[in-house]
């Protein structure tokens, strides 16, 4: 893979008001009760759509560490078939999919910004919608990047 000039080393103030931004959603998320393994997978399914390798390896060990089961983040792609995922983080998928696809669907489906409000309240809602911007902006700098994983012991 090609070296790419990487955004974050030599612009820091603009990688440290991303991280501030994420910093926020974060607190933004625990104040109104969104559980951060929801917000887990969000950026996992968000990292798969956008092919971001260094997310996916980030957030899917992220994830582990928060107590999310393998099983879930194997078949997390085709959440949409399993029983395996609550009523809430069916629709922050759904709501998910269609932010970071937005490009080609031109628009969140009522149908699943209704489903969304139905099942988070204003503040949840706010919370998940602002991670799934931030996870699509991280996965951006870091596959415009060629963002290398880092060192892990298997």
């Amino acid at each position: 893979m090609t070296e790419r000039i990487h955004l974050g080393k030599r612009v820091p103030e603009i990688y440290q008001a991303m991280a501030k931004l994420q910093a926020e959603v974060e607190k933004a998320a625990a104040n109104a009760g969104v559980e951060q393994k929801l917000l887990e997978l969000v950026k996992m399914r968000a990292s798969q759509i956008n092919h971001c390798a260094f997310c996916l390896d980030m957030h899917s060990h992220d994830a582990v560490q928060q107590g999310e089961s393998p099983r879930r983040l194997y078949v997390l792609e085709g959440w949409r078939e399993t029983e395996l995922f609550t009523e809430q983080e069916r629709a922050a998928l759904a709501l998910t999919e269609a932010m970071t696809n937005v490009a080609t669907l031109h628009d969140v489906p009522d149908d699943v910004y209704e489903e969304a409000t139905r099942v988070f309240d204003e503040a949840q809602y706010r919370a998940v919608a602002w991670e799934i911007i931030a996870i699509n902006s991280w996965n951006r700098m870091c596959v415009t990047s060629h963002a290398p994983l880092p060192e892990r012991a298997e």
